[in-house]
């Protein structure tokens, strides 16, 4: 079978989806995870565009191991230079350039002429060369490009030393039919095809980015660029999860396989979209919450008869079987630990004995604590923000006639703090504050809630977005309660705010 590579670019241009900012202590997390999915490479992110962009991919280029370790940068020269300044610390390292070939890129966007564009990816390519032995060329909105000018530009791409050429349909434009044709022609006219990978990148505007990336596959692409859930830029990028589940299930069709660790997919799924807040829909193949769900009679009957009935992959092949566990408020250290390295949690002595003591606080205001809630509580505490406010206590009075009335003190710099406030609803008189106990008022652009399981005693998940200027921040929190966990989500996100984090600039890329 042919071996077919994962790049993974939910770093860079995942996080450019509208309203996501990752701090880098985020991003290492979900480098980690990917380095753990066993994906071949990570692009890391945009080093150029923001200083919190660089030091991320510095530290995933410092901390990260296995997968090779990628920056994008525009065919020009401070980018190049940047992204290879970031990525210089990675045992595996590439550079990834690029520049517009279609028609109206060129004309309306660069205002330059093709043999303009030829000689800048040429020179762009060579200079990257100079500073790693892996570089990779993209011809931005190739699905609209000219076929035979793509040859010629990915021959000289070739020439100068691309190891790597990538063929994006940057605006989701194409369909598989075309698009596998459009691929084949490529890697048959290009001069010195058989020496370079072949790599394809997929927007989702017209929702065909995995069909299209599938039909590279068979015309014979090397390599896919993905990202988890799917997200990116407008409609998103083809999904790693349905990309690399499709490879598997389909292998007696495609002839190819991936190396990724398809029982890390849930957790990568979970992780991912708790730290940019984009929840994944319930439908969603693979790691959709109703993706091994049977409700209909019909096919729970033939389910229970025989799974391969309705089911063509098993839920525990992705991950989706947690440990089977149920721990409450009189279990000990030993179980818990146990039961963290059931659900494939390696942690320190250290952050076992952070969890615990949260665990037992859940533990006391819930009969049982699930996995879920486990896993919920895990990534929560990962991620956190350094508590320069830390919420004390929290009283909120409402019903159907009253106002509602939050009281909270909060630990600052300068002491505890404690302030009221009224608000629309109990949230809202929370957030008023906190605000003015910490003096800081952001604007809030998104709120979300979820529950960890189906149940009523469900922990609560809150994801907040908030703006401050040019910066925007998420925080995350989670409690037995839905009021106490949207507290805790404002005040991670401001802990954010005081720390600097989360700014990025939006810049045009493939």
């Amino acid at each position: 079978m042919r071996r077919i590579k994962i790049f993974d670019t939910t770093l860079r241009d995942g996080e450019q989806s509208p309203g996501v900012a990752l701090t880098p202590d985020e991003k290492l997390a979900i480098a980690q995870q990917l380095a753990r999915l066993g994906v071949d490479v990570i692009e890391a992110g945009f080093p150029i565009a923001s200083q919190g962009d660089f030091e991320a991919v510095r530290r995933i280029a410092e901390e990260v191991e296995g997968p090779v370790i990628a920056a994008l940068a525009r065919a020009a020269k401070p980018d190049i230079e940047r992204a290879a300044e970031a990525i210089a610390p990675a045992a595996k390292k590439r550079i990834h350039t690029f520049i517009a070939t279609s028609p109206i890129h060129m004309e309306k966007k660069l205002r330059l002429t093709p043999d303009e564009v030829v000689e800048r990816a040429r020179w762009a390519v060579a200079f990257a060369r100079g500073f790693v032995d892996d570089v990779e060329f993209s011809a931005e909105d190739a699905g609209r490009s000219d076929p035979d000018f793509l040859v010629r530009i990915f021959g000289e791409a070739i020439r100068a030393g691309a190891t790597v050429i990538n063929i994006p349909d940057t605006v989701g434009y194409q369909v598989p039919w075309e698009f596998a044709e459009l691929v084949g022609y490529v890697i048959e006219h290009t001069a010195g095809a058989e020496g370079v990978e072949w790599s394809v990148h997929c927007h989702d505007d017209l929702g065909m980015a995995v069909a299209n990336s599938l039909a590279a596959v068979r015309a014979g692409a090397t390599q896919v660029e993905c990202t988890i859930n799917g997200i990116g830029e407008r409609a998103g990028n083809a999904s790693l999860e349905e990309i690399v589940m499709a490879l598997y299930t389909r292998r007696d069709f495609f002839q190819a396989e991936t190396g990724v660790n398809t029982r890390e997919l849930s957790r990568a799924s979970r992780l991912v979209s708790q730290l940019t807040g984009m929840v994944v829909p319930p439908n969603k193949a693979v790691v959709g919450a109703n993706a091994f769900a049977h409700e209909s009679g019909i096919h729970q009957d033939g389910v229970i008869k025989a799974r391969e009935t309705y089911e063509i992959m098993n839920a525990e092949l992705v991950g989706r079987q947690a440990a089977v566990l149920v721990l409450g408020k009189h279990s000990g250290r030993h179980a818990f630990r146990q039961a963290l390295q059931e659900l494939g949690y390696e942690l320190t002595d250290e952050e076992i004995k952070q969890l615990f003591t949260r665990f037992k606080a859940i533990a006391e205001r819930k009969k049982t604590v699930s996995a879920e809630d486990l896993v919920a509580l895990i990534e929560d505490e990962r991620t956190r923000a350094p508590e320069h406010f830390k919420l004390i206590d929290l009283q909120v009075h409402a019903g159907t006639q009253l106002t509602p009335v939050a009281t909270v003190k909060v630990q600052t710099p300068s002491g505890e703090v404690q302030e009221a406030a009224t608000g629309d609803g109990p949230v809202d008189a929370v957030y008023r504050a906190i605000a003015r106990a910490v003096e800081m008022s952001p604007a809030l652009e998104a709120y979300r809630i979820e529950a960890t399981t189906g149940g009523t005693e469900a922990l609560g998940e809150v994801a907040v977005r908030l703006r401050m200027g040019t910066v925007v921040v998420g925080g995350r929190g989670v409690a037995p309660d839905i009021v106490e966990a949207s507290a805790r989500a404002y005040l991670d996100a401001l802990n954010k705010l005081v720390a600097g984090v989360g700014s990025r600039e939006v810049v045009e890329t493939p």
